[in-house]
């Protein structure tokens, strides 16, 4: 790649990076906290620095790109070309690599399932005063635990269901656990489509810029649908709640449930893609 092209698409790069984390860094330089895009820097524990560094991804090759061969997982050939060091990456992370594209591969082959109206949320304060955010809840705790009380749930995202708090465990119809994700994850879950951005952090060089923010992007919306439709009262953050617990919010929350989910399919199919190439480089046929 041509040095003007690939300094255009990093500088490209860091203007949306930069655009799609404003808020969260004008809320953490003044001091405050933000109850809905905080969880995409603490959970998830990436900077936004992470987001603005940019990758051509693998099998790109650099042109006037010394900078780049200094850093890790990359190399320069004789001709002076920077690109991705794939032998390297897949001896240090071949088995991240096969456990990411088997996880994808098996929600990328999946259909979604559409009835769980974000219950996750209403399941980690079920019969508990003590509650992951500051906001109080919408319909108070004796309504939010009626909800609970007044549906089934379904989750299947470990992630997730590994905060219900103890009296909500028992009344999920799964038992998720972390070595069941590939049976269980799903493209309906939101919080699955959340996770492509963490994987196309972990596979960093792999991926390219663009992915990575589209990734980011997704997550972002979907976690403010999150809340939207949890039992916290996030009208201060100037967001209508997604009312679950009638039948119009519950058609409102499985619509664009049902987008994410298309988003995140084109998304997995994308990452896909980057590994296949990355086995191709290395020469090594990545299982399925």
């Amino acid at each position: 790649m041509l040095q003007t092209t690939w300094q255009a698409r990093e500088a490209a790069h860091r203007e949306r990076a930069d655009a799609l984390t404003s808020d969260y860094r004008a809320a953490r330089d003044a001091g405050r906290k933000h109850a809905i895009d905080d969880f995409l820097f603490t959970y998830y524990s990436y900077k936004p620095a992470v987001l603005r560094r940019w990758h051509p991804g693998i099998g790109v090759a650099l042109e006037g790109a010394d900078a780049f061969a200094e850093r890790r997982w990359y190399r320069q050939d004789a001709s002076g070309r920077v690109e991705v060091d794939a032998a390297a990456f897949l001896a240090a992370k071949g088995d991240l690599v096969e456990r990411i594209r088997a996880l994808t591969a098996s929600i990328a082959g999946r259909d979604g399932q559409f009835g769980c109206f974000g219950l996750h949320e209403w399941a980690m304060v079920y019969r508990d005063d003590e509650h992951r955010h500051p906001i109080p809840l919408r319909l108070g705790q004796r309504g939010t635990d009626a909800v609970v009380e007044s549906h089934r749930i379904t989750c299947s995202h470990y992630d997730a269901y590994r905060f219900f708090t103890p009296d909500a465990r028992p009344r999920n119809l799964l038992e998720p656990t972390r070595e069941r994700q590939c049976e269980l994850d799903q493209p309906g879950c939101l919080h699955a489509n959340m996770d492509v951005y963490k994987w196309c952090v972990k596979l960093g060089p792999l991926v390219p810029g663009e992915l990575l923010l589209d990734a980011f992007a997704l997550a972002k919306e979907i976690r403010w649908l999150d809340m939207a439709a949890s039992p916290y009262d996030v009208r201060d953050y100037g967001v209508d709640p997604v009312e679950i617990e009638t039948p119009a919010g519950k058609a409102e929350y499985v619509r664009q449930q049902r987008a994410f989910a298309a988003r995140s399919q084109q998304l997995r199919a994308r990452l896909l893609e980057v590994i296949g190439l990355f086995g191709h480089s290395v020469g090594v046929g990545l299982a399925g």
